[in-house]
């Protein structure tokens, strides 16, 4: 079992490469999607869906405190890298609280009912699906950003 100290070190290194990425990309690719891949996304929309995973999850779902969130909307985000960036913050230092009240053994506050795919028997569970999902959607940064940033040469 890991420390909520070792899994922050963890997303905090997943949350520096998803801020690196979009320095790199810079405001003129923020926003770009890649051209002829159907459901491809920005980086704006990237950073702003896994803030809202983060929220939803380690704040709604473990916590019980609601959250604002509209997923839908988190594909079509735009903005600056400046605004990723400040997104990022946020959610980090929401993340940070949400690990420190988190009670890894108990129950999740406000479970998920509408999905019974997902169940997520305690809040630690909860905890490591946030830290999966970050993981994943790097990894597709990851693969637009190369993608968008070769097509500048």
């Amino acid at each position: 079992m890991v420390t909520g100290e070792q899994f922050l070190r963890y997303c905090d290194d997943a949350l520096d490469q998803y801020a690196a990425l979009c320095r790199r990309l810079g405001d003129d690719l923020v926003d770009a999607r890649l051209e002829h891949v159907e459901g491809s996304n920005s980086a704006s929309a990237v950073v702003a869906h896994v803030c809202g995973v983060m929220g939803f999850w380690a704040r709604t779902t473990n916590r019980g405190l609601a959250v604002p969130r509209d997923r839908d909307a988190e594909f079509t985000a735009t903005g600056t890298v400046e605004d990723a960036l400040a997104l990022l913050e946020h959610a980090r230092t929401r993340l940070y609280e949400d690990v420190a009240a988190s009670e890894v053994h108990a129950p999740p506050v406000n479970p998920v009912t509408d999905d019974v795919t997902v169940v997520y028997e305690t809040q630690g569970d909860v905890l490591l699906h946030v830290y999966e999902e970050l993981a994943q959607h790097l990894g597709q940064l990851e693969v637009t950003a190369d993608v968008l940033l070769a097509g500048r040469s």
